[in-house]
């Protein structure tokens, strides 16, 4: 089949849940398809500045297709829009407003979607909340496959989706909880769909990469990631420096990402900025417990990487997706209060078995679930012929 896959950024050197989620879904559809990859010439998801040149070039097996962006992101109208939107009562066309102002606002690609989407079997849309997505699927609509990455924040509740989500011939989803989220939005009953999550080849050995020379020390916890208020990166800390205060512990919380906050200097709480890929393996092999804070999730892929180490999790059980993964796979503790957050890191700290026996949990779940050959088995099920309404 010839496919299309369109997203709002892309690149081996952007980091982001769905942007890696749809790298790898289409090298992976490449395999026996012709891939074609729709994006912008954007790198940073906060200007929305144009870094890439425009135009096609290939990243191995993909094709890949850039527009320039119309305009960067205005802070200062995103707020004003985003006030308007959120306090309720916003008329369709602010909410329509709300997605022009999140952008990135690429109308060549628009334009060429309405060009030459009939020249696609299928169009797959990743994350409805960006302009690409919500402004392009309408175009195709018989031929697209919606990756939503829901995530149950205020944005979902906004009465124009509705109609949106009723327009894909098919959708993809990562969690059953998802899935659910999205149907309560829909006014009818959703197409076709699967809950694929994503694949992940199994780890390799132990990356020998010394930790000692960056400070860390184990035992160690882990946040990997964007370190943003908007993950729990705040309440992480608070909790963690709160646990370290009345316990007495040496345990460090090393974090490891790109931080859009100031991070406090604390002699436990280790500070690496953006890693390589052995550093981040070296991380995740080596940790005691990874702590995935997020209260706003789609589905969590460090915390199925971290599985696939053998590594138990904490997890915020505010977030109904962290809270489903831990109890499917029986991999992870989860918390609501501190008082919660500091029994379950006591226990996977104190107790070398119980972590232990988590861990392997978790990866048996991985192995059943989200290896390659068994995520690709649903999306071709999906994309197949008889599956879709055509």
């Amino acid at each position: 089949m010839k496919l299309a896959c369109v997203i709002h950024r892309f690149g081996t050197d952007i980091a982001g849940g769905s942007e890696s989620h749809c790298r790898a879904v289409a090298k992976q559809l490449a395999s026996s398809h012709d891939v074609d990859v729709l994006t912008t010439c954007a790198k940073d998801h906060m200007t929305w500045q144009n870094e890439y040149p425009a135009g096609a070039s290939r990243i191995g097996p993909l094709r890949v297709l850039r527009f320039p962006v119309a305009r960067t992101r205005s802070l200062q109208r995103f707020r004003e829009i985003s006030e308007i939107v959120f306090s309720g009562g916003a008329s369709p066309a602010e909410q329509e407003q709300w997605f022009r102002e999140n952008g990135p606002e690429v109308p060549e690609l628009i334009e060429y979607l309405r060009a030459h989407s009939s020249g696609y079997d299928r169009i797959l849309f990743w994350s409805f909340r960006y302009y690409q997505t919500f402004f392009g699927l309408p175009l195709a609509p018989d031929r697209a496959v919606l990756v939503p990455t829901a995530e149950d924040d205020p944005l979902i509740r906004l009465s124009i989706l509705s109609r949106f989500f009723a327009l894909p011939a098919g959708f993809l989803f990562l969690t059953p909880e998802e899935e659910s989220l999205v149907a309560r939005c829909c006014r009818q009953p959703l197409a076709p769909s699967s809950v694929v999550g994503s694949g992940l080849e199994p780890a390799g050995p132990r990356p020998d990469v010394p930790l000692e020379p960056l400070g860390i020390r184990k035992p160690f916890v882990l946040y990997l990631g964007r370190i943003d208020p908007n993950k729990g990166c705040e309440t992480l800390l608070r909790f963690f420096v709160r646990h370290q205060a009345l316990t007495g512990g040496t345990v460090q919380l090393v974090m490891a990402g790109p931080a859009n906050m100031p991070i406090p200097d604390h002699p436990q709480v280790a500070r690496l900025g953006c890693v390589d890929p052995s550093l981040r393996e070296a991380l995740l092999s080596n940790a005691s417990v990874l702590m995935v804070p997020s209260p706003f999730e789609s589905l969590s892929l460090v915390l199925l990487e971290a599985w696939n180490h053998g590594v138990p999790a904490l997890v915020n059980g505010r977030c109904e997706v962290l809270k489903g993964q831990a109890l499917r796979a029986d991999g992870a503790l989860y918390y609501r209060r501190f008082d919660e957050f500091a029994s379950c890191l006591d226990c996977l700290l104190g107790r070398p078995d119980v972590a232990r026996r988590l861990g392997q949990q978790g990866l048996a779940y991985v192995n059943r679930e989200y290896r390659w050959p068994v995520v690709m088995r649903k999306i071709e099920q999906l994309l197949g012929p008889v599956t879709l309404r055509l």
